[in-house]
Order: structure tokens, then C-alpha cells, then sequence
């Protein structure tokens, strides 16, 4: 399977073969001070601001956050900063008035120089090649992801997003809060499965998930506590498939969200009707 390149991404790859970086992790602190960019730790005062670009009398700074203790979300902000200095367009559109552009992270506003941005950081930090063969070795579901943040030095909401991207087998990630989902991503062999609705932002999660009942006790979320089981196709995607799927769940502390995997699916070649039989589920939490 051929994996679609987006021009962000392939940007990211000129800039890692000009400075001939080819094994994980990459530092994107080193990549800023290679540019001749400047780096200072934002004030924990700074109203939530994921990171800052600034130009000033020619000369370019990175703000980056230090008010979250988690080296994946500064590496991903420092990176996401270098997109907006390597991008074409980006420069001559983000600033304001004084040189300044204050990213805010999880902002899902559509925005399409954010969303570049957030596209070349990923790429940066998890190039296709080095990540897909790391994967190849992490194993499968939860356990790939977190073994592959730990790799890559990056976060696991981050690493999941990647992870799907490049995944070969039918897998979704799924972002929620509370009975809330703010995203989903699906690998482009999960998209080939047909007659299913795919998930939209804003939507419940469905009441005989795993993950309802992990997100049912908010201590499950700011304890990083885990769970897993099993669901079906039809319980997240409507369809005609009862098909059995795996559900793993870990809450991400302080961040208030819970990251949900879903593997398992069988290639859409060999589903098939399954009409109204029952299946069980049955949670397993681990403190």
C-alpha cells in the first residue's frame, strides 16, 4: 500500500535531508538552533499558548511551553513552529502586528496554515520511512503506540495520530472527554471497509463502549488509568458488521482526555453481514 505524501510532509523530508538526519529520535531543538533560530522557554503565565513564533528586526525565536511537564507536547511545539518558518506562505501570513504568532494546542479550528504546521511536525518527528520500520517491531495496538512515543520522544496523542496514518492494517484512533468525542483518524485500510458512518467530532460515544465506562469516573482519566476489552464495528460505526474488535483505553492525566485504539478489524475482503448477532464485551481496568 502506497501512502498519500501531503506537501507538508515532504517539506519536513527536504529539511531532514538537508540536515542529514536519518535515525530516530529527532530533536527538533537541535533542528532550531541549526536554522539560526532562537529558543526560549515560554512563562507558565503565558494563557495556555502551546508555543510562539517570533520576528524580530530579521531574526527569528521559538517560544516553547514549559507550563506541561511532558517532553513529547515541547518537542511537537517547537517543530510545529519550525513548519510555520519553512512552509511557503506561512511567514508572509501568520504574524500579527509585532512579529508575533502564539500557537494553542488541540484547537480543532480548521485553520490550514495550523493544520500544515501540525502536518510538518509530525512528519518531522516521525518521518514515514524510520517510523514505519520502528513500527514494524512495536508490536500492535496501545502497546506499538506507547513504544513508539518512547522512540520518538513524542507524545502519545501525537504518536497515535502517526501511527494510524502509516498503519497497514485497519486501525482508529479516538480522542473523547467525558461522553464526548472531540476526533477520530482512521487508516486508510479501515476507510476501504464500506458501509460504515465514520465518526464525527462532537458526537457521544456509544453507551456499550469501553470506553464510556472508563470515562464514566473522571479519576480513571486524571489517574492515567487503563482499560481494554472488547466492542463491536457496529457499537462505533454503525454498518451491518458485529464483527468483534479490540478497545484499548488509557486516560492522559492532566490533559483530561482519554485516548481510545480500535484494532482487531478484519480486512474489508473477508467481512461480512453479521446481522443482529449478540456479542460481549467485558472491561479490564489496570491501576
Amino acid at each position: 500500500m502506497a501512502f498519500p505524501s501531503d506537501p507538508a510532509q515532504l517539506e519536513a523530508e527536504k529539511l531532514l535531508r538537508e540536515l542529514e538526519i536519518d535515525s530516530l529520535p529527532v530533536d527538533p531543538f537541535m533542528i532550531a538552533r541549526r536554522l539560526d533560530i532562537e529558543l526560549w522557554p515560554l512563562p507558565a503565565m503565558a494563557g495556555g499558548a502551546s508555543g510562539m513564533l517570533l520576528h524580530i528586526n530579521g531574526m527569528f525565536g521559538i517560544c516553547y511551553p514549559t507550563y506541561v511537564d511532558n517532553e513529547g507536547f515541547k518537542n511537537f511545539s517547537v517543530a510545529h513552529e519550525i513548519g510555520h518558518y519553512r512552509l511557503p506562505g506561512h511567514l508572509d501570513a501568520i504574524f500579527d502586528s509585532t512579529g508575533q504568532h502564539v500557537s494553542h494546542a488541540g484547537v480543532q479550528n480548521g485553520d490550514h496554515y495550523e493544520k500544515e504546521a501540525d502536518q510538518f511536525a509530525a512528519a518531522l518527528l516521525m518521518p514515514t520511512k524510520l517510523f514505519m520500520e520502528a513500527a514494524q517491531r512495536a508490536g500492535d495496538g496501545l502497546k506499538a503506540i506507547e513504544t513508539l512515543s518512547g522512540i520518538c520522544r513524542t507524545s502519545l496523542e501525537a504518536t497515535a495520530i502517526r501511527f494510524t496514518g502509516t498503519s497497514r492494517d485497519p486501525a482508529v484512533i479516538v480522542l473523547s472527554h467525558g461522553q464526548t468525542i472531540d476526533y477520530a483518524f482512521m487508516s486508510e485500510s479501515f476507510k476501504e471497509i464500506s458501509g460504515l458512518d465514520w465518526i464525527s467530532k462532537g458526537t457521544p460515544l456509544p453507551p456499550e463502549s469501553v470506553t464510556a465506562d472508563f470515562n464514566s469516573d473522571q479519576g480513571n482519566v486524571e489517574n492515567a488509568g487503563r482499560a481494554e476489552g472488547t466492542s463491536t464495528l457496529q457499537d462505533w460505526f454503525n454498518g451491518p458488521y458485529r464483527q468483534e474488535i479490540v478497545e484499548e483505553v488509557v486516560g492522559l492525566g492532566s490533559y483530561g482526555k482519554t485516548l481510545t485504539v480500535l484494532t482487531g478489524m478484519e480486512s474489508p475482503d473477508e467481512l461480512e453481514d453479521d446481522g443482529d448477532s449478540e456479542e460481549q464485551w467485558a472491561p479490564r481496568f489496570h491501576r
